[in-house]
């Protein structure tokens, strides 16, 4: 997978694989939440994205990113709640 937001390609942690597989989180929904979901950045290159998909009841669908080389996906989360 590539973030054209990023302009990287995006590698996926093991960690995060099996919350998605947990979670029903598709590659496809995991790369839109990156290339065009909200974010929130911890530091420079630590941050969150986070989008609504109507379509699920489980509020947000959230992946923690690092940026590096690549968009390291760190993990994956749903119920996200943006204070």
């Amino acid at each position: 997978m590539y973030s054209n937001r990023f302009q990287r390609p995006i590698v996926i942690s093991s960690h995060a694989k099996i919350r998605m597989t947990e979670r029903e989180i598709s590659e496809a929904m995991l790369l839109e939440v990156i290339d065009s979901g909200d974010t929130r950045y911890k530091d420079a290159t630590h941050l969150w994205a986070f989008k609504e998909f109507p379509e699920r009841h489980d509020n947000l669908l959230c992946a923690v990113l690092v940026l590096e080389d690549q968009v390291v996906v760190k993990t994956v989360m749903h119920h996200f709640s943006v204070l």
